[in-house]
């Protein structure tokens, strides 16, 4: 099936409604996405029919455990994994990776060390660092290129030895859109035997992770970050599975992906996980299985953030005195995803969101938590950027939209 906006737009009540009798306009993507109906749909019906817990020997405890099979199943197509035992789920991806840093580095022993990024979110990094505190462990950490805001590799290289224990980067920066190879930082990682620990929550919307290929021993990402609810996921490769030993309960199961699952799931979320990836796989040819019709959907929906990506540029060099932190190359759009951290000379970042906001178009503005990037960029004493994110239900029109609401802040280049 051909991928078409205007479908996928009336598929979101978000976006037909009206606040103040005018329209709205979200570009805070990286921080959520809209949700569609049918996601909003399947959690209302669970909720509503067979709301239980596990192990009862009646109809709605059993529709709950096939529906943690079936999600299990439709995470596995997402993200490749060797099997549907290597999904675990949680509240949220921060808190999964605060608990599994715990398991992780329950054997780090002081003289060891850990290597985390700049470019990443501080829940990849403070849940390490505060790992290696407990266990008198170095923490080492990469810079970026300031030119694009990519990782610097040859930093990473330079850092990476046979005492580091566990490498946790991010798969795309939440802030500039910056991708990162993953497969080159894997294969480094493994050859002086350290584990590898990825964030793939703001790259998991827009590319289609595949953790065989990577090799990676974890990856976590966001339900909500991929037009689902607040759950969070984790995959955990099959060597880790059952080797670690999780702080948990001492009654709950020691078998599986429930090792690492405390307390009872949020099951209407889980529901909405399952809605939300057969969301993404709708372009795909019905006969398929759920992962080819997710690598066809996703090829779709990478070729128009791209084109996204590149007419919001094009508005960008208009203005002199606007500055783009990131890759800016329209020959590397591929390099990156359709998010963009912004600078407008001598104006605040809060007043610009705040501008925006009274229009009904909803950005962002500060440091998202990419603490080391802001530093290193010098941006986070004075208000950090205004981020402005595009997902596939997002349009041209909409960006012309954006960029007369911007007017007023804005030089054209002409009048220089």
């Amino acid at each position: 099936m051909q991928f078409d906006v205007s479908s996928v737009r009336q598929q979101f009540p978000a976006l037909a409604q009206q606040i103040n009798d005018a329209p709205v306009y979200f570009f805070d993507g990286p921080g959520g996405a809209q949700v569609p109906a049918s996601v909003l749909q399947a959690m209302t019906d669970y909720l509503g029919r067979y709301n239980a817990n596990l192990g009862g020997s009646f109809f709605s405890s059993e529709v709950t455990v096939s529906l943690m099979a079936k999600a299990r199943q439709s995470v596995q197509a997402l993200l490749n994994a060797p099997s549907p035992d290597n999904i675990v789920f949680g509240p949220n991806m921060t808190s999964l990776t605060f608990q599994l840093s715990r398991a992780i580095s329950r054997d780090w022993k002081q003289g060891d060390e850990v290597i985390v990024t700049s470019l990443d979110h501080y829940s990849n990094v403070s849940s390490w660092q505060q790992a290696a505190d407990d266990k008198g462990v170095l923490v080492r950490q990469v810079r970026v290129n300031e030119a694009d805001c990519t990782l610097d590799y040859e930093h990473f290289e330079s850092l990476l030895n046979h005492k580091t224990r566990l490498v946790a980067v991010t798969y795309a920066s939440n802030t500039t859109g910056s991708l990162v190879d993953i497969a080159r930082i894997v294969k480094a990682a493994h050859s002086v035997g350290a584990q590898v620990y990825v964030d793939a929550v703001h790259y998991a919307p827009h590319k289609l992770v595949d953790v065989q290929a990577l090799g990676c021993d974890f990856l976590a990402c966001s339900a909500y970050k991929f037009f689902g609810p607040h759950v969070g996921i984790v995959y955990v490769a099959p060597q880790w599975l059952q080797t670690l030993k999780p702080y948990k309960v001492e009654p709950a199961t020691d078998l599986g992906p429930g090792r690492f699952e405390t307390g009872t799931q949020n099951f209407e979320g889980v529901a909405g996980v399952v809605a939300a990836i057969d969301y993404l796989a709708q372009w795909g040819d019905p006969q398929d299985s759920l992962r080819e019709r997710l690598a066809a959907s996703y090829t779709q929906y990478q070729s128009h953030e791209e084109s996204l990506s590149q007419y919001f540029l094009n508005w960008v060099r208009k203005f002199s005195n606007v500055t783009l932190l990131g890759i800016e190359d329209d020959k590397r759009l591929a390099e990156r995803t359709p998010t963009f951290a912004l600078r407008i000379d001598n104006v605040p970042p809060s007043d610009i969101a705040s501008h925006l906001g009274q229009q009904n178009m909803c950005v962002w503005n500060g440091y998202f938590y990419a603490l080391g990037l802001c530093r290193q960029l010098g941006v986070l004493e004075s208000g950090g950027v205004v981020r402005i994110g595009f997902m596939h239900y997002n349009t041209q029109a909409e960006i012309d939209r954006l960029f007369e609401a911007l007017t007023p802040f804005l030089n054209p280049v002409s009048e220089q």
